[in-house]
């Protein structure tokens, strides 16, 4: 068996290596190519570790800092980075701390700590702390026990949202990592060792701190940037489900199990109408506002909010008329192209501008004004007959990415402008130390709602994935703190109830396939979750844009 060779393909290159090679000196080999550090590879479509071996034939790529995957990794590496560090300075001190962390902002993690106050000394210690294990390339192991010894190791180490989560783990075994007898379990692949940890940073915040990362350039930290209205609107989420009792994955799962999940959707969605009500309310006391502005990134179920806002303004004695900013989009032959030839219908110039503020200015003056209806299957805009003139209490309610952008609508006084940025924020933790992505809770519902309504797989959802975050990126994330109102739209149980959509799609995906990487993430994410069923959720439910079933024509 010593004497075995594997015959592999490296970027073109085939080349032969002995049975024992590990993938880290196959990266160590090719590093020089690479100007961002190898952290992960993938062998014959399939993601693995740098400490394992080479064990079949065929094709092997690297993964760097760069990429989607390896970014993934280096940020969960140096989270467990922290939490050893955590540990060692509460060994030294003789105290009982412990580190959350809640979720994502800017380019790092927002982190409390328990049993020890988060001031400019500490984190001093903790950043000097983390460096130290940095040096000293201390390996980071992976093991695996039964789930059942999982539970009751996570039980005994206080980590008791692990031990809930592993309770309802379908799975027989638990990876779990550790730096020296530091152990913790994480939702995915790690680097090999703390010397590839060198570029983080930490910053006071809100009574916690941030954890900060590498963005583009991974060699140096980020700037942070916070968005606090953000950060607020996500604070104010979590309150709401503590006040139901679910933070996490396991307390969600504990809901359902002991019968509550159904007073947990009605809660969930009475706060949410009581929300927009409230909005209502006050988009009532502001007479001076004539355009109701709505933006947001895909799948924050921006048409319904509309539409259950519009339904909220009406009883407010108000008139709202529903306008799609999609409607001023230019003919087909004249939008812009971006850099591969494509049509570009997410930049602002792919709308007319100067047409939109031409009829919302004549609508502001009191003129009766005819609006265009764009017609997606010619390419080209039509007039029906759809003529608006604002009285009194007529509003408009315009929904569309550039909403909160001051270029779109430039020639409107902002007195007559309220905007609002929605996204769903996803208030739930996988655990103490794993927070849970917002956007793959909108990949998952976008990926739902494309087969139901676009007859669009989840092969081709995955695939333009990235290029719809990099138009949010570019045209949504950098107008959100020009908000004058954030809403979140996420639901505390909605994962429960779209994993029964999103599996049997994910599993249509072939392994084979570049998305079946990301596809198999998704469906380890899913298997976190107890299904619950969609009867008990209401007709005009923000999840039924997505799932299907609305009372609104979405």
């Amino acid at each position: 068996m010593e004497n075995k060779m594997y015959h592999v393909r490296i970027n073109g290159d085939e080349k032969q290596y002995p049975a024992g090679t590990t993938f880290l000196e196959l990266a160590q080999e090719y590093q020089p190519e690479y100007e961002d550090d190898i952290v992960l590879v993938m062998c014959n479509n399939r993601l693995r570790e740098l400490w394992k071996k080479v064990k079949e034939e065929g094709d092997i790529s690297f993964v760097t800092v760069k990429d989607k995957a390896g970014r993934k990794a280096y940020r969960r590496s140096v989270t467990l980075l922290m939490q050893r560090a955590v540990y060692n300075l509460a060994k030294k001190g003789k105290k009982q701390v412990t580190v959350r962390v809640e979720h994502s902002i800017s380019q790092g993690y927002y982190c409390e700590l328990q049993g020890e106050t988060a001031d400019a000394p500490y984190l001093s210690r903790l950043k000097q702390e983390m460096q130290n294990l940095v040096e000293q390339k201390r390996p980071i192991q992976k093991s695996s026990i039964s789930t059942d010894n999982a539970v009751a190791l996570f039980g005994e180490l206080g980590m008791h949202d692990k031990e809930r989560l592993f309770a309802y783990r379908r799975s027989s075994k638990v990876n779990l990592y550790s730096i020296g007898h530091y152990i913790d379990y994480f939702y995915g692949y790690m680097v090999p060792n703390t010397s590839y940890l060198k570029y983080f940073d930490l910053k006071l915040y809100e009574g916690g701190f941030v954890l900060l990362f590498p963005d583009k350039d991974t060699k140096k930290v980020a700037e942070f940037l916070p968005s606090h209205k953000l950060f607020h609107v996500l604070k104010e989420s979590v309150a709401w489900g503590e006040m139901m009792d679910i933070g996490t994955i396991g307390t969600l799962n504990d809901a359902i199990v002991q019968g509550r999940i159904r007073d947990v959707i009605l809660v969930s969605e009475a706060l949410m109408e009581r929300k927009i009500g409230s909005l209502a309310e006050q988009i009532a006391a502001m007479p001076d506002k004539k355009f109701v502005m709505i933006a947001g990134p895909s799948s924050s179920g921006k048409t319904t909010f509309s539409h259950r806002l519009s339904i909220q303004m009406m009883a407010q004695g108000l008139k709202p008329h529903p306008i799609a900013l999609d409607d001023y989009y230019v003919d087909r032959v004249d939008t812009p192209k971006d850099a591969d030839g494509n049509y570009n219908f997410e930049c602002l110039e792919a709308l007319d501008i100067e047409l939109f503020n031409h009829d919302m200015s004549a609508l502001l003056n009191g003129e009766r004004v005819g609006l265009p209806t764009y017609n997606f299957r010619t390419g080209k805009r039509e007039y029906k007959g759809n003529y608006k003139q604002l009285g009194k209490n007529d509003i408009l309610v315009l929904e569309g990415i550039h909403g909160l952008n001051g270029k779109l609508s430039y020639s409107l006084p902002e007195s007559s402008k309220l905007k609002i940025y929605i996204s769903a924020l996803t208030q739930l933790n996988i655990d103490e130390h794993n927070n849970l992505p917002t956007t793959d809770g909108r990949m998952i519902r976008r990926m739902v709602r494309d087969a139901r309504t676009r007859n669009i797989s989840a092969k081709e959802t995955i695939t333009m994935w990235d290029s719809v975050r990099r138009g949010e990126e570019q045209y949504i994330f950098p107008f959100q703190e020009e908000a004058d109102i954030m809403f979140n739209s996420a639901l505390v149980y909605e994962l429960a109830v779209l994993k029964q959509y999103a599996e049997p799609l994910l599993f249509e995906i072939d392994k084979s396939c570049p998305e079946y990487v990301e596809a198999k993430r998704l469906l380890k994410f899913l298997d976190y979750f107890l299904p619950v069923p969609s009867e008990d959720i209401g007709k005009n439910s923000i999840l039924r844009e997505f799932i299907g079933g609305s009372c609104f024509h979405v």
